[in-house]
């Protein structure tokens, strides 16, 4: 099994919690006191720094008002695998 750190899917995956956040029209600021977080951990995950499991990523995409299965098959899509 590959490193997926540094593999295009964690890429994917990354630009997709951007992309999420940004339509939802919710700043860092925003998203960090929703989650009862600090903006440098919000900014940490979106690099890449720091990685959420999978009950994280529900939080966050509860946070943003996007169901997780949603974000699932919207990362498939990136991936080509719908």
């Amino acid at each position: 099994m590959h490193k997926s750190l540094y593999s295009k899917e964690n890429d994917l995956l990354l630009q997709l919690l951007v992309q999420v956040r940004v339509e939802a029209g919710v700043t860092q600021v925003e998203l960090a006191a929703r989650l009862d977080e600090v903006q440098p951990w919000i900014s940490r995950v979106e690099r890449g720094v720091r990685r959420l499991d999978l009950v994280e990523l529900l939080l966050w995409c509860e946070a943003l008002g996007v169901p997780l299965s949603t974000f699932v098959q919207r990362y498939e899509l990136l991936l080509g695998r719908s």
